[in-house]
């Protein structure tokens, strides 16, 4: 018996666990990962409810446990297997926000789409909440294709990822590891790992500025144990300073006004745990993105402070089957909200032409 090894063992002893119980029902089996969520039945988004597709909630888990949250929206009077839409983001946004208004905009151009809340954030479970985790955020993108998946609407070969902003890295990280997405559209797009570790513009890419940052981020680990509670870093201002950088003045016009603000997103209000940022320090995503044989399409701005992101890891991608669009005057969360500037027509080519 020792020849088998401990992992054998266990699975043995599972097997022979699961032969004497029985085996339960798919949902018996989700039950058991399933964290039960109060969702709101109220549209609460920050954009008008379309009549052209048929809106509801629903819940699905990750591999780590957490029950996310998401709207699904399917076409009106659709029929048969779909492809499907699968897209989170910004960075600190909720689904109520712009990762809604895109899900909703792609459903009623024929797909069938869900916008969810990432991991600890939202509506989505998970304690502690509003931490960001560069493998879980990752891992939320394959969570919600194992969902679509097993959906008797979707066909699961037809299934494509959206992310925005920072969610737009993760989702590409997906689909460098996920080879079920079969298209991935990342629009205005952070790469969350490397402006953490190095700052804007790759500033402050040193072996000091990123020590200092990690001495006081273990620092605040203390204080966070201590006080038992964990310190947030801080949203938006409630008024951009009149010396601050123009995006984060885009920013302030988006999250603290009319146009953006939700009460549940973290750009809105308190922000992140400001701890979170320890592992975005030291676990760059994007390490295998030239690797990605799916077809790829990034969206950016051509005035985006951000344009960067999307240019560098263009660069890195590889096939024929990846495209890079700069959209004409457009800065970074022009590509949130505005649907006079967004490329919706060449989003929709994109995924008719790789979700076939």
């Amino acid at each position: 018996m020792e020849r088998y090894g401990i992992f054998s063992l266990l699975t043995i002893c599972t097997v022979s666990a699961m032969l004497m119980a029985g085996c339960n029902s798919k949902a018996d089996k989700d039950s058991n990962y399933m964290e039960k969520l109060e969702l709101t039945t109220e549209w609460d988004k920050v954009f008008p409810q379309s009549d052209k597709v048929e809106h509801s909630k629903i819940t699905f888990h990750n591999r780590y446990g957490v029950t996310l949250a998401a709207d699904l929206y399917v076409p009106k009077n659709a029929s048969g297997k779909l492809p499907a839409i699968a897209m989170s983001g910004p960075y600190g946004a909720v689904k109520e926000q712009v990762s809604g208004l895109y899900a909703q905009t792609l459903a009623e151009r024929g797909f069938l789409t869900i916008a969810f809340d990432p991991s600890f954030t939202g509506e989505s479970g998970g304690q502690p909440r509003a931490v960001s985790s560069p493998d879980i955020n990752t891992e939320d993108f394959c969570a919600a294709v194992d969902y679509l998946s097993t959906r008797e609407d979707v066909d699961p070969e037809r299934i494509g990822i959206l992310g925005i902003c920072g969610f737009g890295g993760f989702a590409v990280n997906a689909a460098a590891i996920d080879t079920r997405i079969k298209a991935t559209v990342a629009v205005t797009m952070y790469d969350m790992t490397r402006v953490t570790a190095k700052g804007y513009f790759d500033e402050n890419d040193n072996a000091d500025a990123r020590y200092e940052m990690k001495r006081r981020l273990n620092a605040q680990r203390t204080e966070d144990y201590r006080n038992g509670e964990y310190a947030h870093a801080g949203g938006n201002p409630e008024v951009a300073p009149a010396d601050a950088p123009q995006f984060l003045k885009d920013y302030v016009d988006f999250y603290k006004t009319k146009r953006g603000y939700h009460p549940r997103s973290l750009g809105s209000n308190e922000g992140f745990n400001t701890t979170a940022a320890l592992s975005l320090i030291n676990m760059p995503i994007l390490s295998y993105a030239d690797e990605i044989r799916s077809a790829v399409f990034l969206v950016h701005g051509e005035k985006a402070h951000s344009r960067y992101f999307s240019e560098d890891t263009f660069k890195k991608l590889t096939g024929d089957n990846k495209e890079l669009l700069i959209v004409p005057g457009a800065v970074h969360t022009d590509l949130y909200d505005h649907t006079d500037v967004i490329p919706f027509d060449k989003i929709e080519s994109f995924y008719r032409e790789y979700l076939k």
